[in-house]
Order: structure tokens, then C-alpha cells, then sequence
């Protein structure tokens, strides 16, 4: 009979250690402990994992092959998106997140603070000025996360059950947000009208029961909502709440949502001075006015100016502590979990570094280059953008051939053309690290596959 093999890397798998901690429990097998997870979420088999490697030096050189197989924005040219962004870190941003006070900030209490708290009160002084907002927590897990809370907000503040969902989500984040407020809250999706929200729809889905209009802007195409005053004015008639998820990277230019009448703003750090770094470093944000009906169902930490035991003397600490499920534990309103302190501390580097004139000079940036390179490709025979509205660093394109099709062809070139969105749809995106002649060369390459393919099919046809 073969021995159970007990994997050297993986603790308790020794068959007595299971058989004890299952004892301990009462479980007969360790599938009890997945009673609750649907079928259509399990494996179904076990794990494809290669066998073990013994030695430590087998095992690191293992890795090291895992690990140069991966291609950086450095080395490709990269025109993807989609929630993960290609923007210039300055040095001095890495410099500082790197010094001892902060990279061991953890969320919870240091045992001595050596500026962390100060840290985050100027990040969120500094992401107040740019949202045009009052409030700003310290940052959430990411963005994903900062919405679903916002909207869970606004189900607690009216007692009403549902959501109007009228741009264009990113599916990943809609899939996260719906699995967050499903206990309490019902998502309404009200269909886009050539990219952007359809104010007309919005007007006849709001009834007493909607507690929020969620919009997105950009949205998951890179539109810019132009209707959000409007839209803000007839959801407040309707006695909704406007939360607004966003990327704060175009408001040096842009007008804040908060100016057109949105009650909680969201969104995420990332393109704040954080690296891709492989999926990207993430931290949301929620930023609401300086009304306590809004501040005190925010869930999550706050930092500020507090008084001391010295006459005139202030430090920087909790405030309004007790609103938190930090304090409330289980009978928190909603469950917050770790904050990205230190990504906040790097975010309020970047926007101190960048000052109002730089903020506006990138968000500048960032709208020309990308109506240049949606002019550039809309020129290509065959190639259509998707819709009219003004866009911020991403934008769709309807292509003459399938879209995985380019892909495949691009990246043997060593491009990285965008993220397949549709059968015949790309997602591209670009930054203030694209250049011009970027552009031209994706145009280039993009001209030459679908000039090829289009032709090998009409040969095809005639061929009939």
C-alpha cells in the first residue's frame, strides 16, 4: 500500500494531523467545510500542480522560471486598461513609501506613530481639494470596494431597497459591488444611449423605492457622463442619493462630480503614483460633504486635527471614532476590514508632488492623447469608434475582423492592442506614457492586420 504523501511545503498534511483537526471540529470530511459553496463554484478536480520540489534551490530556480515568463509595460508597448493603468510613478514616491515609519504602517495602531497618521490626514486634505469634497476616508481595499460601500450607504440613509445602474460598469467591478450589496440592495440596470447615460430612461425607472443612481464617468469605455447634473437633479426630486464611482486622475481638468451635484463620490487610488505591479496596487476612496447624515455611515477610518493635554498643542487622530466597525465590531453597520494605509500615504505623495498646475496639465494631457489616437484608428479603412462622447484615456473601436484576432497578431509585434471587449471590439487605452509615436505605431500595425485579413477573406468569398 503507498504512504500518504505529506507535502513539504503545505503544513498539516500529514494524515494524523487531518484526521485530528477534523475530530476537533466534528467533521467527518474536510467537504463539510464547503457545504455552502454552489457547485458551479468548485474545482471538481484536484489542483494541476507540479510535483514538489525538494531541494530549496530546485524550488527558487522553479520560480525564477515562473517569473521570466512575465512581460512589463517596460518591455511591450501596452495599450490595455481596463482598471489597472500605465502611469508615470515619480522616484520620490517610491523613495518615501519605502522609509521605515510607513512601509510597516499597517492599518491597525503602530505602536509608536512616526508621522503615518499626519501622512494619511494630508492624503485626504489633498484628495478633499481635488474631489472638491469635504471628507475623505483612509483608503478602503480598492475601489471595487469604496462603491459597494457607498451604495450600501445609501440604502441605509433612505430605507430603500434598490439601485439604478445607468452607465457602462466594468465587469469585474459590477460582479464585486453586486456580490457585496445583494443581502440588502437589488441592482436596476438602465441602458446607455451611445455611451453615456440615458436621462430620459433614468427619469421614468425612479420611483420611492430607488435609494441611489449610480453612474460611472468614466465608465468602463472611458466616457465622460455629460448629464450629471441633470441626472442628480431628478434622482434628488425622487429622494435618491447620487454615488458616483470614478478614477480621480482627469479632475485637474475635469469637473468634479461633486459640482453636479453628487452626494458620495468613489472610485480608486491606482492611477495616484501606484505600479501596475502586476494587477496593480489598489485603494479606494469615498469622499462625501461635511453633512454628519452622510459622515456617520461612513464605515471606515477618518483622520484629523485633534487637541491634546497641552494648551494650543494638536496631534492627528480618529475622528468621530465610534461610527466605525472598528468600534462596533459585530454590531458594525457594515464591515470595513484592512485600510491601504500606505497606498494613500503614496497617493498624497503624488498629488503633493503634482501640485493644481500639475494635476491640469495631466488631465490635459491625457484627453488630447486620446482623441488623437481615436482619430488616428477611426482613419483606418474599416475601423469605427463606437460612440461620440467625450472620453479619458480609453475608448472602444468596432474592427473589420475578430477583435482576439488582432490581438494574437499584434502581440507577436510586441504590442499590446487593447482588451477584447466584443467579438469585433477593442478596449484601448492610453496614457500619459503613450506618445504620439505610440500611437502611429499601433495605428501602423493595426492598418496592416486588418488590411491582411480583410483581404484574405474576400479572396475566401470569391472563391464561393
Amino acid at each position: 500500500m503507498t504512504e500518504p504523501f505529506v507535502h513539504p511545503y503545505i503544513p498539516n498534511t500529514a494524515p494524523e494531523s487531518r484526521a485530528a483537526m477534523l475530530a476537533a471540529v466534528g467533521a467527518a470530511d474536510v467537504s463539510e467545510f464547503y457545504a455552502d459553496v454552489p457547485e458551479s463554484l468548485r474545482l471538481g478536480r484536484p489542483l494541476d500542480l507540479p510535483a514538489p520540489l525538494v531541494a530549496e534551490q530546485d524550488l527558487a530556480r522553479h520560480v525564477r522560471g515562473l517569473l521570466a515568463r512575465n512581460r512589463s509595460t517596460q518591455e511591450r508597448l501596452s495599450f490595455l486598461g481596463a482598471g489597472v493603468y500605465n502611469h508615470y510613478v515619480p522616484a520620490v514616491v517610491d523613495e518615501v513609501i519605502g522609509r521605515s515609519e510607513f512601509l510597516t504602517a499597517y492599518a491597525g495602531e503602530p505602536y509608536e506613530d512616526h508621522g503615518r497618521f499626519q501622512a494619511l490626514f494630508q492624503y485626504q486634505s489633498l484628495m478633499a481639494e481635488l474631489l472638491e469634497m469635504d471628507v475623505v476616508n483612509v483608503p478602503t481595499y480598492d475601489g471595487y470596494q469604496a462603491t459597494a460601500t457607498g451604495l450600501t450607504m445609501s440604502g441605509r440613509i433612505t430605507g430603500r431597497p434598490r439601485v439604478l445602474v445607468v452607465s457602462d460598469v466594468l465587469p469585474a467591478k459590477l460582479s464585486k459591488v453586486h456580490d457585496y450589496v445583494r443581502a440588502h440592495l437589488t441592482l436596476d440596470h438602465v441602458p446607455t444611449v451611445n455611451g453615456t447615460a440615458d436621462v430620459t430612461a433614468i427619469r421614468a425607472a425612479l420611483g420611492d423605492d430607488v435609494a441611489a443612481v449610480w453612474v460611472e464617468t468614466p465608465s468602463v469605455t472611458g466616457a465622460v457622463e455629460a448629464s450629471l447634473q441633470e441626472i442628480a437633479d431628478a434622482a434628488h426630486a425622487a429622494g435618491a442619493v447620487v454615488v458616483v464611482g470614478t478614477d480621480p486622475i482627469g479632475y485637474g481638468i475635469l469637473t468634479p462630480p461633486s459640482l453636479h451635484g453628487a452626494d458620495i463620490v468613489t472610485g480608486d487610488i491606482q492611477s495616484l503614483g501606484l505600479h501596475q505591479w502586476f494587477g496593480g496596487a489598489h485603494g479606494g476612496f469615498i469622499a462625501v460633504h461635511d453633512d454628519p447624515t452622510f459622515v456617520m455611515e461612513m464605515p471606515s477610518r477618518l483622520f484629523g486635527l485633534e487637541s491634546t493635554d497641552v494648551p494650543g498643542e494638536y496631534g492627528f487622530g480618529d475622528v468621530a471614532y465610534d461610527r466605525t466597525s472598528f468600534a462596533h465590531r459585530e454590531d458594525g453597520k457594515e464591515w470595513v476590514g484592512t485600510a491601504a494605509a500606505l497606498w494613500g500615504i503614496a497617493a498624497g505623495v503624488y498629488l503633493a508632488l503634482m501640485g493644481p498646475a500639475g494635476m491640469a496639465e495631466l488631465g490635459e494631457t491625457l484627453l488630447a492623447r486620446t482623441r488623437y489616437a481615436q482619430q488616428t484608428l477611426a482613419a483606418i479603412p474599416g475601423v469605427e469608434l463606437d460612440d461620440d462622447a467625450v472620453h479619458l484615456r480609453e475608448f472602444t473601436v468596432t474592427l473589420p475582423v475578430p477583435a482576439s484576432d488582432v490581438v494574437s497578431a499584434l502581440r507577436a509585434k510586441g504590442i499590446e492592442p487593447g482588451v477584447v471587449v466584443g467579438e469585433r471590439r477593442l478596449l484601448v487605452c492610453v496614457t500619459e506614457l503613450t506618445t504620439q509615436a505610440d500611437i502611429d505605431t499601433l495605428a501602423a500595425a493595426l492598418a496592416e492586420v486588418t488590411a491582411s485579413a480583410t483581404a484574405s477573406a474576400t479572396v475566401i468569398e470569391e472563391s464561393k
